[in-house]
C-alpha cells in the first residue's frame, strides 16, 4: 500500500474524530458545510440534459441522499439520476485527469460520510482500500462498470508498470472506458439507478423517471453515432490514448492508439514509426487529442504526415472552457461525433 494511502486514512481517522462531537453521517441528508467546502462539489441543481430532474425541483425540501462520485461521468449520470432528492459530492477536481489521482484525507472523510458510493471500476485503482479503511455498514457502492463485458488492453499495455488501474501478473489490464459507448453509459445509468432505490426507497420512483428520462437520451445519442458512422470513406481512426475501444467496436470502427490505456504512457520510438507509417498508408488527415493532456506527441506525429489535428474527448474531467460553453456528457459526446464523422469522412 502507497504511503499516501496509510498518511489519508490516518490524517481521516483523527479528524473523524475531532468532528464526532458535532457532525456525522446525516444518514441520506448530507452536510451542507461539507458540500460547501469541496471545491469540486456539484450542486444537486438539474442539468439541461434531463427534463425529468428539472421537474423534481419543486419537490418537497428535506434530506437529501449524500452521494459521492469519483470523477465527471459517474458525477454527472448521478446527477441525472438523483435530481433534486441527491447531492452529489464529486471527489476528482475539474479539469484533473482520473488515472492517477489519489484521495486526501478530507476526500476521506467524504467517502465515511456518504450514502452511496459511486465509481466507474478499473480508472480508481485506490477506491477498494480506500472504502475498507473507512467502513460505513449504512453506505452502498455502486462499481458502475460491474457486469459490463470488458475488453482486454493491448499488449503492449499489459506491460506498463505503475499503472492505476488493476492489474496482477495472472490478470490482464482491462479496458476501464465503458462510459465512452452511449449504449453501455445506459447501462451504467440503470447500476445507478438501483443503488439509488436500494439507498433511498422512498424516493423510489423519482430515481426511476429521472434515469429512464436519461437513458432515452442517452438512446438518441447511441442512434446519432449509429446512423452518422455508417458510412463513412474510412473505419480507422488514431487517438491520442486508447480510450475509444468500446466506442469504435459499437460502431465497426478502428481505434489506433498512440499510447495505451493511459493516456500519460509514452509511445516507445518503433510504435511512434509504425503509427506514422500506418497513418500515411491510410492516408490519416486528422490525428486526434484529448483536453487533459499534453498533446506533443499528436501534434508530432501530425506534423510528420502533414495530418491536421483535432480533439477527441475521453470525458474524464470537465476543463474551464467546457464549463464555459455549459457543456456535459451528452454536449460532448455529440462534439466528439461531429469530429470523427468529419475526419472519417476526409
Amino acid at each position: 500500500m502507497k504511503f499516501w494511502f496509510s498518511k489519508a486514512a490516518a490524517l481521516a481517522a483523527m479528524s473523524l474524530w475531532l468532528l464526532a462531537g458535532c457532525t456525522g453521517n446525516a444518514g441520506g441528508s448530507g452536510s451542507a458545510g461539507s458540500a460547501a467546502s469541496s471545491p469540486s462539489t456539484p450542486t444537486s441543481a438539474s442539468s439541461p440534459s434531463n427534463p425529468a430532474s428539472a421537474s423534481n425541483l419543486s419537490a418537497e425540501s428535506g434530506p437529501k441522499l449524500k452521494v459521492v462520485a469519483t470523477f465527471y461521468p459517474m458525477v454527472e449520470f448521478s446527477k441525472q439520476v438523483g435530481g433534486a432528492y441527491a447531492e452529489v459530492i464529486g471527489l476528482i477536481p475539474p479539469g484533473v485527469e482520473p488515472h492517477d489521482w489519489e484521495p486526501s484525507a478530507k476526500d476521506m472523510i467524504q467517502l465515511k460520510e456518504a450514502d452511496v458510493f459511486v465509481y466507474n471500476g478499473m480508472v480508481e485503482g485506490w477506491a477498494e482500500k480506500a472504502l475498507n479503511s473507512v467502513p460505513n455498514e449504512k453506505r452502498t457502492v455502486v462499481e458502475a462498470s460491474k457486469g459490463i463485458e470488458l475488453m482486454q488492453g493491448l499488449p503492449e499495455e499489459e506491460e506498463e508498470e505503475g499503472h492505476a488501474h488493476h492489474e496482477s501478473s495472472e490478470e490482464s489490464i482491462m479496458d476501464p472506458h465503458v462510459w465512452l459507448d452511449p449504449a453501455l453509459a445506459q447501462k451504467e445509468v440503470a447500476s445507478i439507478q438501483a443503488a439509488f432505490e436500494k439507498a433511498d426507497p422512498a424516493h423510489k420512483e423519482a430515481y426511476k423517471k429521472n434515469a429512464e428520462a436519461y437513458i432515452t437520451q442517452l438512446k438518441q445519442l447511441d442512434e446519432s453515432f449509429r446512423t452518422e458512422l455508417k458510412q463513412v470513406k474510412r473505419k480507422e481512426f488514431v487517438t491520442q490514448h486508447a480510450a475509444f475501444g468500446y466506442l469504435a467496436k459499437q460502431y465497426g470502427l478502428t481505434q489506433i492508439p498512440i499510447a495505451g490505456l493511459s493516456p500519460e504512457q509514452e509511445p516507445s520510438p518503433e510504435k511512434m514509426a509504425d503509427i506514422v507509417n500506418f497513418a500515411k498508408e491510410k492516408q490519416v488527415r486528422t490525428i486526434f487529442f484529448e483536453t487533459l493532456v499534453d498533446p506533443k506527441v499528436a501534434n508530432t506525429i501530425a506534423k510528420e504526415i502533414g495530418a491536421k489535428t483535432d480533439v477527441l474527448n475521453p470525458i474524464e474531467g470537465l476543463t474551464e472552457e467546457d464549463k464555459q460553453k455549459n457543456l456535459d456528457y451528452i454536449g460532448i459526446m455529440k462534439n466528439n461525433l461531429a469530429s470523427m464523422k468529419k475526419a472519417l469522412n476526409e
